[in-house]
């Protein structure tokens, strides 16, 4: 079977490989990203109640931060994503007025409210492919934040992308799941594809095998830094990777933090 990361407003959509990719992301430890993004929220002397999550995927931050109290939206343009969120939702003991899912482009998002802060984790913006859709995203950041809230985001570097990525096949193999991820980076028009070929178990104990491509771009510190300030957002830091250090060379992933005056 096969199927293919679509794109909508340079934003992917899983399909097959939605439903094991908790399985795949197992090494993420989500508690520490949610310590982190806290300890942001502190060194920022900021007390959100409403954060929304931008490229949210099977909601594992969401609930996290539900968890700690907070109001929390998550938005993807995956609706089997979504689907694997609310069923991991619905396995916990949060409250149902805790957590929100919506199906929307991340760069074409709408709310019927505004949020005290944003987030977009795992490299989401990454996905956002082209310049006129990441635009719109901060734009829209803009209008749906009060005032003094933050924006945290992380991206893959172009260190990463050149240096690491670039013309390089990695492979994962278990007894349930093997995967072969091959690499190939464009420096002239910054995307990166990724080819994926996935065999899974299946319950009778025969391999499925299913294929997705994906993209993403890279962004320099300076391209997005201009377009943070160009949409009204202003940017506060830039930090290397669940850190609070300066980004250095070899930095693989990013994380920006910004403010609506």
């Amino acid at each position: 079977m096969h199927s293919t990361g679509l794109l909508s407003g340079g934003v992917v959509i899983y399909l097959d490989l939605a439903y094991i990719y908790d399985r795949l992301m197992s090494d993420i430890d989500y508690c520490k990203w949610a310590d982190y993004i806290e300890k942001i929220f502190h060194y920022n002397n900021h007390k959100p109640k409403l954060i929304v999550d931008l490229g949210c995927g099977t909601g594992s931050f969401c609930i996290e931060m539900a968890k700690r109290g907070y109001d929390t939206i998550g938005i993807d343009i995956s609706s089997e994503m979504l689907s694997l969120a609310v069923s991991k939702s619905e396995d916990t003991e949060i409250a149902g007025d805790k957590l929100l899912f919506l199906n929307q482009d991340m760069s074409e998002f709408e709310l019927y409210g505004t949020a005290d802060a944003f987030v977009s984790l795992m490299d989401s913006v990454n996905y956002v492919t082209g310049k006129r859709e990441l635009k719109s995203m901060f734009k829209l950041v803009r209008n749906y934040l009060n005032p003094g809230g933050l924006f945290i985001f992380d991206v893959n570097s172009v260190y990463k992308f050149e240096k690491v990525l670039n013309n390089n096949v990695f492979y994962y193999i278990n007894d349930d799941i093997t995967y072969i991820w091959a690499n190939n980076y464009n420096k002239r028009t910054k995307i990166c594809e990724f080819d994926l070929t996935f065999f899974v178990k299946d319950k009778s104990d025969l391999y499925k095998r299913f294929d997705e491509i994906h993209y993403e771009r890279a962004y320099s510190v300076e391209e997005i830094s201009r377009l943070i300030n160009d949409n009204g957002l202003e940017l506060i830091v830039v930090y290397d990777n669940l850190s609070f250090n300066k980004p250095l060379k070899k930095s693989e992933r990013l994380f920006f933090v910004c403010r609506k005056p």
